[in-house]
């Protein structure tokens, strides 16, 4: 089990393997594992008498990733994944925990790259670098197994400093096995327009094409606007998601031929259920939305069949913990509108607590905020009915508790996912003066009427009215990482401390209006006058 020996059952292979959506070049199968074979020979003479060589790969969704993956695949060399949009600083000492030895950069990240202190190689001379191995033949090292290290991949750091990930072979080609057989075959094609340095596109686009033999299609970077020209261009039948990014493709204009495409599939994780439907019948294809984080200690697979919005049914070592207990949460409760009427007990911690599934370690860290006597403690929330089937409620850091109620985030967001005109929509907590948490919304539009939002509130039963917002942000865009997920940190860090447009109730009525200086002074006077302006003043 490695993805050594995927590759070398795609050595003979002439069909076609990796294009790139962005100039068109394109590879075969054979080709692609002949471009990575020189790899695999030069990364070898690279390596260190105690390890492996650790290859810092700071670069955009390039051909040159699949070949630099695989060549390290095939050598037992490690690729250390670079996030581009993360600040020289931050790189460096992500490059300095994950133990880089070299990085290979590309012209846009090159000030970044030379502020590593590292040896850096330009992707358009690593040709020249590996020329002279050209013609080397797959190692075939057979040392490499299913738990050799591949790579180390940096979690999102949407809740705290990004840990680097330790990923096996195993780790790849499990996923990669599983999602080939049940939505490839070897004339599929495989759209990756996620960066390829987060855990998401590696195991859901880059591994299944491997192992079913399909054509991979790489764009550089996300683009809403390319999707449906990029799949129609090249026949993908397979396209990976990874957060809000069927919302960034929704909301540019539809047309009456959207459905003319060939998508079949779109998997991918944390798209909200309303999205998934609406992408599903604007493009006439499977919207298939499972639970996943680089980790990969828990797996849940998606029911077609089950409650509209559930990750799936609770495997065997999976439990919903009360977090400051370790007991497990009974389960959820509804009303007739469908609004959780138990969520204090309810919604817990998603856990591991058998084996850790395809999680092998942190590299050079322990990390007791996630592995506590044996259990994994995912750090996101759930609840799960009566059925057993889970449904997502946000990070930890997503609970709030307002007048004495604990809910979780996204059953907000859920709430308010179909608000008219919204391209992007947040929700998080923001300290309460008194005691507690508000609730806070920061939307990505163009305008906010009051009127219409408080009528769209009024209207939707399963909107607890504690869980009505407070405030309203308006921007032009939400801040988010690469992979298209939303920094909640970062807006909750602001508040209403912001240039944008804020809206806000001061009292129980759905009476919204603009926040201005004198209100923002006055919340902070009362902050001061209850001895909470500590919590103001570290949230900013």
């Amino acid at each position: 089990m490695s993805v050594a020996a995927l590759l070398e059952a795609r050595a003979d292979d002439d069909r076609p393997g990796l294009r790139s959506a962005d100039d068109g070049r394109a590879w075969t199968w054979l080709e692609v594992v002949a471009e990575c074979a020189s790899r695999a020979a030069w990364m070898g003479g690279q390596a260190r008498p105690d390890r492996p060589v650790h290859v810092g790969v700071l670069l955009d969704n390039l051909p040159e990733v699949v070949f630099l993956l695989c060549g390290a695949a095939l050598s037992g060399a490690v690729v250390v994944a670079l996030n581009p949009t993360r600040s020289a600083a931050e790189l460096a000492g992500d490059a300095g925990r994950a133990d880089c030895d070299l990085v290979v950069t590309q012209p846009r990240y090159a000030a970044k790259a030379a502020a590593l202190g590292l040896p850096v190689l330009d992707v358009d001379a690593l040709g020249e670098t590996v020329a002279p191995f050209a013609g080397s033949p797959p190692p075939g090292a057979p040392a490499i197994g299913s738990g050799t290290l591949l790579m180390l991949i940096f979690t999102s750091g949407t809740s705290g400093r990004p840990r680097a990930v330790r990923v096996t072979h195993r780790k790849v080609v499990v996923p990669g096995e599983m999602l080939a057989e049940r939505m490839l075959s070897p004339e599929a094609v495989v759209y990756c327009p996620m960066p390829l340095f987060h855990s998401g596109a590696v195991m859901a686009a880059y591994a299944p094409a491997l192992a079913a033999g399909a054509e991979l299609v790489l764009r550089a970077r996300f683009s809403a606007s390319a999707v449906l020209p990029d799949v129609r261009a090249h026949g993908c039948t397979y396209l990976h998601y990874v957060g809000k990014a069927l919302s960034y493709v929704l909301a540019t204009p539809a047309k009456a031929d959207d459905t003319d495409n060939p998508v079949q599939f779109a998997f991918g994780n944390e798209a909200a259920p309303v999205e998934q439907k609406a992408f599903g019948e604007r493009f006439g294809c499977f919207v298939i939305d499972g639970y996943g984080s680089t980790e990969t200690a828990i797996a849940l697979s998606p029911d077609p069949f089950g409650p509209e919005g559930a990750l799936g049914k609770r495997a065997d070592g999976v439990a919903i913990l009360d977090p400051a207990t370790g007991r497990p949460c009974p389960p959820a409760v509804f009303d007739e509108a469908g609004r959780l009427v138990n969520g204090d007990e309810a919604v817990g911690e998603l856990v591991k607590t058998g084996d850790l599934g395809l999680f092998d370690g942190y590299y050079k860290e322990d990390a007791p905020d996630r592995l506590r006597d044996g259990v994994y403690w995912s750090g996101d929330l759930a609840y799960a009915d009566a059925d057993g089937y889970v449904f997502f409620a946000g990070r930890s850091g997503d609970r709030l508790r307002v007048d004495g109620e604990n809910f979780g985030a996204v059953q907000v967001e859920r709430a308010l996912a179909e608000l008219p005109g919204v391209r992007q929509l947040a929700v998080y907590g923001v300290p309460d003066a008194a005691s507690g948490d508000q609730v806070m919304l920061a939307v990505a539009a163009d305008a906010f009427d009051p009127a219409a939002f408080a009528a769209y509130v009024r209207g939707r039963a399963d909107l607890s009215p504690k869980w009505i917002p407070r405030y309203v942000r308006v921007a032009r865009e939400l801040p988010a990482t690469a992979s298209n997920k939303i920094l909640k940190r970062r807006l909750a860090r602001d508040a209403w401390r912001t240039d944008d447009p804020v809206w806000w109730r001061p009292g129980r009525d759905l009476d919204y209006r603009p926040l201005t200086a004198p209100d923002a002074r006055a919340l902070r006077a009362e902050f001061e006058r209850r001895g909470r302006l500590h919590l103001l003043e570290g949230s900013g």
